[in-house]
């Protein structure tokens, strides 16, 4: 099996690095396994469903029209499939051969284990990033499941002393007393007239996500229907207007109209309100254990490096390394 990429030693193995109280557990590969978008997943499922309708209604049944030319329904699954298609393809497998490992090493994930990496993904802003915002909460979950069995493999037979878990546990301690946090969407227009508009439209009826993207000006947030992640008291890159509004909200609530610090006004829905929490030592300790012995591991592998021992074939043909 090869690898990918070098894993940091261990701080108390070497010398000059920085000291375990001033560094963050890190964010485990499942960042870049959870940057394989949404999208792809939904369309790819699409495009495996949608050929058995278009045997009934006719792969050239028109499904755009753009002055006079016509765009097909074949068309717009081949450009679904060569864009979306390998990605989605390839996280599939990933998962299924995790599951694999699962049972061959006898691995178990329990909803807890999931429960927790969540929970220290959100706390986490600026981990919790975009691919993730669009992941439906299974597809989250499943993400996280993949990943914990595969450090749980790479580590299975590392040791880890008691005594340097406790240590990082006191050290960082704050990791784990985590604030409430609020799902948030935003809209950001350039006048009060505008916003107050915007404000009524919402109030007749008006789907928050759907007007974000056709009047906010935020335009990285506009993509995601308004989507600005999961806000929390602890975050400095967050403007306090747009904080202060959300705290005032319940989940499915809209607030009123607020001005920017730019001079622009805004509007926030609160999707969903997650309630602070405190982990104890005895909660994380098997976290933090198995952080610690990745970081001991001299390289680290994603899933592919699995593929030849599970038999994985693909329909792109190239061998996995």
């Amino acid at each position: 099996m090869s690898s990918t990429r070098n894993r940091r030693p261990l701080a108390s193995t070497t010398t000059n690095q920085t000291p375990l109280s001033q560094r963050r557990l890190k964010t485990k590969p499942v960042l870049i396994v959870l940057a394989i978008l949404l999208f792809g997943n939904i369309i790819w499922f699409i495009a495996w469903m949608i050929p058995n309708k278009a045997q009934e209604i006719g792969s050239d049944e028109q499904v755009a029209t753009i002055d006079g030319d016509v765009i097909t329904r074949q068309e717009w699954m081949i450009a679904m499939e060569e864009r979306y298609g390998k990605e989605t393809l390839q996280n599939l497998v990933n998962e299924s051969v995790m599951e694999k490992a699962a049972k061959k090493f006898k691995i178990k994930v329990s909803d807890k284990e999931i429960d927790l990496e969540l929970a220290l993904m959100r706390s986490a802003q600026d981990k919790f990033d975009t691919a993730m915002q669009n992941l439906s909460a299974e597809q989250l979950r499943q993400k996280i499941r993949s990943q914990l069995i595969l450090d749980k493999v790479l580590t299975k037979d590392v040791v880890v002393k008691d005594d340097s878990i406790e240590k990082y546990y006191e050290e960082n301690k704050a990791l784990y007393n985590i604030d409430t946090s609020y799902r948030t969407n935003f809209i950001e227009v350039e006048s009060k007239k505008a916003a107050e508009e915007a404000l009524s439209e919402l109030k007749s009826g008006s789907d928050f996500s759907v007007l974000a993207r056709e009047i906010s000006v935020d335009s990285a947030s506009a993509s995601l229907g308004g989507d600005i992640g999961f806000l929390t008291d602890k975050q400095d890159n967050i403007e306090p207007a747009i904080l202060k509004a959300a705290k005032a909200l319940s989940a499915k609530e809209v607030s009123k109209v607020f001005k920017l610090d730019n001079g622009h006004y805004g509007i926030v829905q609160v999707q969903e309100v997650i309630e602070g929490q405190s982990f104890t030592y005895d909660d994380v300790k098997e976290h933090i254990e198995r952080e610690l012995a990745l970081e001991q591991l001299p390289q680290s592998m994603t899933p592919e490096a699995f593929w030849s021992e599970f038999k994985a074939t693909w329909y792109y043909g190239e061998e996995k390394k």
